[in-house]
Formats: C-alpha cells, structure tokens, sequence
C-alpha cells in the first residue's frame, strides 16, 4: 500500500467536506443572528405525556356512540377519537378503560405508529372487533392531538388536500321502484351526483316474499314452528333478486345517466346468487354493487370478476390484513371500503389506501349512522388526502348530535367538508353526551335474519 496516496485522499477528502460545511453555512444564513432565529422558530416542541386514556359513551338516538378522550400532560391538550361498535359497546368501553388506560400512560404522544404497534400486539391474539375498534379511537385521538401541536387540519400532516371536498353518496330507499326512483331524484336536486338505491331494508327484508305478481306477504316457515327468536327477520333471496333489477331498470329510466348508482347486497345472498345478480345489472351501468360475498367467500371474486365488469366495492367485515391484500393485489374489487375503526384507525387506514393506489383500487371508507362524528371526520380528512380516493358514504348529523359534537363535518352540494381548524375538528361536550346514556341491554335484531327454515343468514 502506498501511504503517501493514502494520506492524499484523506487530506482531499478533509478540504471537500470542510468546503460544504463552509458553503452550507454561507447560503443558508447571512449571519450568526440568522441562524439563532431560525433555531428559535424551529425548535421541537416539549415533549408530552399521556396522562390519561378514558371511554366516553353517548346514545342520543338509539344508537350507542364510544369516544375515546386522550389527555395530556399539558394541561387542556386533549384529543377524541371514534371507537363505536354498537354491537358490542360495553365491551369496548371495558377495553378502553381497564385496558388501553393502563397500557398508554406515560408514553409520549407524539410517538403514534410506537403505540400503535405497542397496544396492537399487547394482547397477543389481535385483529378482533373489540380491541380494534378501542385501538382505531386511540390512534384517531393521537392524530387529533398532534394537529393540535402542530397547529395544522390533521390532512394536512397525511399530505394535504388532493380535492376541495369529499364526494359523497346519498342513501335512496322506498316501498316500490317508483319510491325509490323519487328519493333519488330528490337527492339529485340537493346536488347529489351518487345515489346508493335500496328497496327498504337491506336484502329488502319487508316485502317478506311478496312482491311482484304475487304480492301477498309470507308468514316464514319458522315463525310457525316457533323456532328462533320473535324479532327475526326473513328473506326471500329470489323476490330481493327481483327487486334490485327492478330498481336500477326504474331510476334508470327516470332519472337518466347523469347520477351515478349504488346498491348494498351486503353478503345476504349466495354467492352464485349475487353474481348472476349482479350480470343482470350490468346495463344499467353501477357505479359499484357493495359487499357481493362475506368476507368467509372471498374466493369467488375470481369467479365474478371472469363474468361481469361492474365495479365492486369490498370490505366493510373485513378487520384482518389477512383479508384485504391479496385481494386488493390481484384487483379482485375496485374499491376498498373498510370501515376505520374496524381495522385500527388512521394509520392502518392510510397504510391500506397507500396500497391500493399501487393496485388502482379506491377508498369508499364505511360511513353509516353508527360512527361518530369524530369518525367520519377521520374518514374525511383521508379522503382529503389521498389520491385513490373514490367516493365517501353521507351521514346527517341531528341538531341532537351535532350539539354533543360540536364542529362535526358537514354536507354541501353533495360534498362534505371539515372544520377547518387544527386537529381533526370535532370536539365532545361530555356534560350533554351524560345526558343519553347508552342502555344496559344490547339487542340489535337487525343482524338477526334466517331463510324460510330459520337458517341464518349471515349479513
């Protein structure tokens, strides 16, 4: 080895790096005075501490409604997230405070994907409903706080706004297909561009067998026989088949090609049954046929995609990776729509619409009744943010609610905006939420359907 070329990179390599340090200093500031502001102004914030995690439950219309409140070591910096699962309320508000408040005490809550990860495998058996839903309200409570902290709408920490507002569809329903197609023209003249159509109830549960040439309402034979419970419902797969074509030909006809038309199978046909379904509505042109098959038939979507190119939407069961990414990888359906709370909140939501820009899948997050404001407001400013985005699900918030809820989204010309502060905009008067108290006894029948044998029929 040659020590004197050594010695000669060595030196070179000394004179570069001191150049650039020199260069930097020279072009970034124009003086010491310069730089000292800049450090002022950039200075991190102190760090903070969770102080304490709690569940706030609220049923103002029938519907129970759990926030989870994050406060903070500094004093009245707090934030809520949306972690409602009607069906299993109490339980969820068990796992919040016996739980998640002796898991996240202590830790700082900037690190979020750190607690995230932490309070995910905690539990060690994961991806339930219960833990989900606890998990989504504290992460959607973490990222409130830090739009807080920085003083910034939470979209514009995941990236900033990709569109001025959120496109949403209306829920259209009636008795007849002539019902239906007036409900949707009235959407139409509220500036609504996406109508999702139902006949009733979803699986149209009310005509009990009775609807086109023999209208005559059926008794189940179930009922009879006295086998279940007195507020089951049933459903005639062939007669709700009937119905749904009769709806798209009906709203087609009336309404015309300018609105763009959903409809919700919502996994209660068979498999076989929704797909030659969903051929027969094929040229009345869907925007997207929702939930063809439960989540435990993903399989066949290999099978529909090989007979019809109506679009699909998917995944409002789904609260496992293990049953999206495949399928969004093989573009099995056209949109994903998870519902956040679901899955675990904000970050895993943007991990999933991330994925589904790479495969040209699009976000369609579940947005009913039973969420939160704060939850459609976390799936607002997703959808602010990301490119993928395909359409968003419209609630209407009661003066009732929007009292308790103060800053909740609201609806425009069919669009829907946010409250343009920092965090994710929404805040809980907890005082009126006391008011309406959630109900001891939980019995949501509305999941509760069985064939004309009494088998269930799984929504």
């Amino acid at each position: 080895m040659n020590v004197k070329n050594v010695n000669r990179r060595v030196a070179l390599r000394g004179i570069g790096l001191g150049s650039l340090a020199g260069g930097m200093g020279l072009m970034g500031f124009p003086d010491k005075a310069a730089a000292n502001n800049y450090q002022k102004a950039t200075k991190a914030l102190p760090p903070l501490k969770i102080t304490n995690v709690k569940a706030i439950a609220t049923q103002p219309h029938g519907i129970e409604l759990i926030v989870v409140k994050v406060e903070t070591s500094e004093p009245g910096l707090y934030g809520i997230g949306c972690a409602t699962f009607r069906q299993r309320a109490h339980a969820v508000v068990t796992a919040i405070d016996k739980s998640l408040n002796d898991l996240c005490k202590g830790r700082d809550v900037d690190n979020i994907e750190d607690i995230w990860q932490s309070v995910y495998q905690s539990s060690y058996w994961r991806n339930g409903p219960v833990l989900n839903n606890a998990l989504s309200g504290l992460d959607q409570a973490l990222w409130d706080i830090k739009g807080k902290r920085a003083n910034m709408p939470v979209y514009q920490l995941l990236g900033g706004k990709c569109r001025f507002a959120v496109d949403c569809y209306a829920h259209a329903s009636g008795t007849s297909p002539e019902e239906v197609a007036d409900s949707v023209q009235g959407y139409m003249d509220q500036g609504f561009r996406h109508v999702r159509i139902q006949m009733g109830g979803y699986g149209a549960t009310q005509l009990l067998g009775g609807y086109g040439d023999d209208q005559t309402a059926v008794t189940p034979d179930f009922k009879k026989a006295g086998f279940g419970m007195p507020d089951d419902n049933y459903m005639d797969a062939v007669v709700y088949a009937k119905s749904v074509v009769d709806i798209f030909k009906t709203t087609r006809e009336r309404c015309g090609e300018k609105v763009e038309l959903l409809h919700d199978i919502h996994e209660r046909v068979q498999p076989m049954e929704a797909i030659n379904l969903i051929k027969k509505l094929e040229e009345y042109r869907p925007f997207f046929i929702e939930d063809p098959f439960s989540p435990e038939n993903n399989r066949y979507f290999k099978l529909l995609r090989q007979h019809t190119t109506v679009p699909i939407a998917m995944g409002e069961l789904f609260n496992s990776p293990h049953e999206w990414i495949d399928p969004m990888k093989d573009q099995m359906f056209d949109f994903i729509r998870i519902h956040i709370s679901q899955i675990g909140g904000i970050s895993p939501a943007m991990k999933v619409a991330r994925l589904g820009e790479i495969f040209n899948v699009r976000t369609a997050w579940h947005g009913p009744g039973d969420v939160s404001p704060v939850g459609h407001a976390a799936n607002a400013h997703i959808d602010l943010a990301v490119w993928n985005f395909g359409i968003q699900e419209r609630v209407n918030f009661s003066d009732r609610v929007r009292e308790i809820f103060p800053g909740a989204p609201y609806i425009e010309n069919g669009y829907m905006h946010v409250n343009e502060v920092p965090g994710l905009g929404v805040d809980i008067d907890e005082k009126i939420a006391a008011k309406y108290p959630i109900q001891e006894v939980q019995l949501n029948s509305w999941t509760h359907l069985r064939k004309m044998d009494g088998t269930v029929i799984r929504p």
